[in-house]
């Protein structure tokens, strides 16, 4: 593992304070009064870790993301700082990326987080397939038509079965699980996204809040 020696926690948190799409609830202050050190299994923001959306192997340095495909900052990460911790950390195996819907912002990002639940069920590749569609083409969804626009989608570009997916969402199926990511960051106090809890050698590092660029994780995290 190329490590870099992890820079200390003051200068980390200046660069972790950029505001996120801020929702109604929480305070937005996260876990910063947290001490680092809590083992991974034991943290709120990886409560049922296994059930989540996840790339790569390693259990030992995971980025968990609480995002809402309605967010327009969820976007700018996605778009410019996801595709270099892919590349960079998570296709080498030096870290894992999880997913977990946080629908706080515009209305649609709450039917459209269990349409990701839905499809993550049916299809790994899929969900990765349909969360990139939401921020690619973001101003396309809204309450209206995010069923429908993710139907076509999923039938179009994907393998899985679109109508029993949307359907199975629709129908309530999988409010549970986005329930269950929602009681994650509500015990984390999240009132904004994206906001990404950092886990090095099995024990959470730090929080790193709205859409931060690519050094500042591998530096929190000491890739």
């Amino acid at each position: 593992m190329n490590r870099r020696r992890f820079l200390g926690s003051a200068a980390l948190a200046g660069a972790t304070t950029l505001a996120g799409c801020a929702g109604s609830g929480g305070g937005g202050d996260g876990s910063d009064g947290e001490p680092t050190g809590t083992p991974i299994d034991e943290h709120p923001a990886a409560a049922d870790l296994d059930a989540q959306p996840m790339l790569g192997e390693t259990t030992d340095t995971v980025i968990v993301a609480f995002e809402d495909p309605s967010c327009t900052l969820c976007r700018r990460f996605e778009e410019n700082t996801y595709p270099r911790i892919v590349s960079d950390l998570v296709e080498p195996g030096e870290a894992s990326f999880v997913y977990r819907g946080y629908p706080i912002i515009y209305p649609w990002g709450e039917p459209a987080s269990a349409i990701l639940e839905a499809t993550y069920a049916a299809d790994a590749d899929a969900f990765w397939a349909l969360k990139d569609r939401y921020y690619a083409a973001q101003g396309d969804f809204s309450t209206e038509n995010v069923y429908e626009a993710s139907r076509s989608f999923l039938d179009t570009e994907t393998e899985v079965d679109a109508e029993a997916v949307v359907t199975a969402a629709r129908d309530g199926e999988y409010d549970d699980a986005v329930a269950l990511d929602v009681s994650a960051g509500e015990a984390l106090n999240i009132g904004q996204t994206p906001e990404f809890y950092l886990f090095a050698d099995g024990v959470y590092r730090t929080v790193v809040r709205g859409a931060q660029g690519y050094d500042v994780f591998a530096t929190a995290l000491g890739l």
